[in-house]
């Protein structure tokens, strides 16, 4: 407040308004009555005028102030603030009318006056905001000089003539911000839909689809292309970033579906497309209030909380409202991160950080005991698969032996739901890593069979950006200048993103009956050289020619291709789309664990490689062994 009084804009903003609030007055009189050229109209209500003058314009003044109308800049002026004009004078005539209609019955004053001064004072208090923000556009955009601004002043931004594809909800949210803060011009916009073409979005024409492009930037001279969809999944990504790449222009595209939706959208949040982009679907619907009915209020504990998966995990819980999130995480950087943030950003503050090991059964019992979670979503592991073939004691330790405490830890708690997080790689497993995880798999199975909990798994494949991810990788040998490494020209996997695998994991958990491995549809699987050419292609290079791509060939445990279902498993459809649950016709029996224990604590205490992956294909009859080194 003492700020505004200070304020030289504030006065000339109140005296602006008075003005236009007594003109509005005076020619809502003038209308009614013929300009006054009636010689009794001129004596009976001339004289009403500037009585009335003075009572209207402090009242409307006072009304504007109390809503809101003087704290903002008018060079931003929204269709809020125009709201809130109409609020003020709906106010300020009811209160006359009211008062006239009590005081004077309405004998001696026309009632028409009242609706014509609140239309005139609408129409100037709301035009004169809307001028000076239009005002502000197009200085800033260069097409005019500000006449308040001396020499020595700032100079306007270059315009960059500027095409935008999409022109739904997310294009027409981009492209008022484009026309009102920014040096950007858009001559034109591009859409596929057959029933937008010719039409307009604030008076810029829809030229036509992604086919039209290369002509629409010909014609209208373009200089920078916009991309503005958000529910576009990546094969229509693709489509796009081929005709921009095809054209040769710079393009650009607005944040996530999620960001949309919270309203996040500015110039501020536009960015280069990415590989993500191009491999991303169209967002997952989420059943929330099924998720809610396990997650809302119960105390919630996540193992490998630090992690790529188990971070986003968190970071998805939060919005079910649990009462108490305990974060188990080995690393003490990972775990004081992801506390940090869900304090810092989210603001929650109910937050356990146990920095600890799953494998140690004395802390993790502790930890139960203490805090009796109710549901646990464990996705602590290791998952590198050449490190753990050449040291595979530590995916015997952390994989098999530390998911069988957690497990045990939980039946003992009477915990409601365990949801054990898995991989492709336990499907016909060739490596030591998914035949670690294709046994906790078999745990699982094993403690379901007699125990109060809920326990299932979730099974899916590569996620993009996890610890251990190639994409990484290859960009930094792209910066570099090259070679990307590739181990074979026909190796595929299955990707998805990290945010899509964590909320179908927490859908899932809002499934299980008990014993279930849930799968995760993938989409279809992506050639890695194929990927590479598409880093090095976004990265604005040529593939083949100025970044070379060497075939090093496949690493020990590697397969070519990654599967989702082994031997004996069968698919069940659920009623989400994108979920899929596989039950087994034979499973172990409920003591299976207990007899291998011993024999497993064993075999990673002697660093035994050869004895290791022997046992395991005992244990797992489809496991393939491979010969490799191992460290030790």
């Amino acid at each position: 407040m003492k700020a505004q009084l200070r304020n030289l804009n504030f006065y000339l903003m109140l005296f602006a308004d008075a003005v236009g609030i007594a003109a509005a007055l005076v020619l809502a009189y003038a209308l009614r009555f013929d300009f006054f050229r009636v010689a009794e109209y001129s004596a009976r209500y001339a004289n009403q005028i500037w009585p009335s003058v003075g009572m209207f314009v402090p009242l409307k003044l006072a009304l504007f102030f109390r809503f809101g109308l003087y704290r903002g800049m008018w060079r931003f002026t929204s269709l809020r603030d125009l709201h809130k004009i109409a609020g003020a004078v709906m106010t300020a005539s009811l209160i006359v009318v009211s008062f006239i209609a009590y005081r004077y019955q309405f004998l001696g004053f026309s009632r028409s006056i009242y609706l014509l001064d609140a239309f005139f004072t609408f129409v100037f208090a709301a035009g004169l905001r809307v001028a000076v923000r239009e005002f502000f556009s197009l200085w800033k955009q260069g097409r005019i000089i500000n006449p308040f601004i001396w020499v020595g002043g700032r100079q306007a931004e270059p315009i960059k003539r500027t095409i935008v594809i999409g022109a739904g909800g997310c294009g027409e949210t981009l492209l008022r911000e484009l026309n009102n803060h920014s040096p950007y011009e858009v001559v034109c916009c591009i859409d596929d839909d057959p029933q937008k073409r010719h039409r307009t979005v604030f008076g810029i024409r829809i030229f036509g689809g992604v086919d039209k492009l290369s002509v629409a930037v010909e014609k209208y001279e373009a200089d920078l292309i916009l991309i503005a969809i958000a529910n576009i999944d990546g094969n229509g990504m693709r489509r796009i970033v081929e005709a921009c790449e095809a054209i040769g222009l710079p393009y650009k595209r607005i944040p996530t579906a999620g960001s949309i939706a919270n309203g996040d959208v500015s110039l501020k949040e536009l960015r280069d497309v990415n590989y993500e982009d191009l491999l991303s679907r169209p967002p997952v619907e989420l059943d929330t209030s099924a998720i809610s009915t396990y997650l809302a209020g119960k105390t919630v504990m996540v193992t490998g909380a630090g992690g790529s998966i188990g971070s986003e995990l968190v970071r998805q819980i939060i919005r079910f409202n649990p009462s108490q999130l305990i974060l188990v995480e080995a690393g003490e950087e990972n775990l004081f991160n992801i506390q940090m943030e869900i304090k810092n950003i989210f603001g929650f503050d109910a937050v356990v950080p146990a920095l600890a090991r799953v494998q140690g059964e004395s802390v993790m019992r502790k930890l139960f005991k203490k805090y009796c979670p109710q549901v646990v979503f464990h996705a602590a592991a290791y998952k590198h698969v050449p490190l753990m073939e050449m040291n595979p004691w530590q995916a015997i330790d952390n994989n098999v032996l530390g998911s069988y405490t957690v497990m045990k830890c939980a039946h003992d708690a009477n915990v409601e739901r365990f949801v054990l997080v898995s991989t492709d790689k336990a499907v016909r497993p060739t490596n030591v890593m998914g035949a670690s995880k294709r046994m906790t798999e078999l745990i699982m199975h094993s403690m379901a069979k007699d125990s109060k909990t809920i326990f299932m798994a979730v099974r899916f494949g590569n996620v993009l950006g996890s610890s251990g991810s190639v994409v990484p990788t290859f960009r930094r040998q792209i910066e570099r200048g090259g070679p990307v490494t590739v181990t074979h020209p026909e190796m595929t996997r299955y990707f998805m993103l990290i945010p899509e695998a964590a909320r179908l994991i927490l859908q899932a958990g809002a499934l299980g009956e008990g014993g279930e491995i849930f799968i995760l549809e993938m989409g279809t699987p992506v050639k890695i050289a194929d990927m590479a050419r598409d880093l090095i292609r976004l990265s604005g290079k040529d593939p083949d020619t100025e970044i070379k791509i060497e075939f090093t060939g496949m690493r020990p445990g590697e397969k070519l291709y990654e599967e989702l279902i082994t031997k004996g498993e069968g698919i069940v459809p659920t009623q989400y789309e994108k979920i899929m649950v596989l039950r087994p016709e034979k499973g172990v029996d409920g003591d299976w664990m207990q007899r291998e224990e011993e024999t497993l604590r064993a075999l990673a205490a002697n660093h035994d490689a050869s004895a290791i992956k022997r046992h395991l294909q005992v244990c797992i009859p489809e496991y393939a062994a491979q010969e490799s080194d191992a460290v030790l």
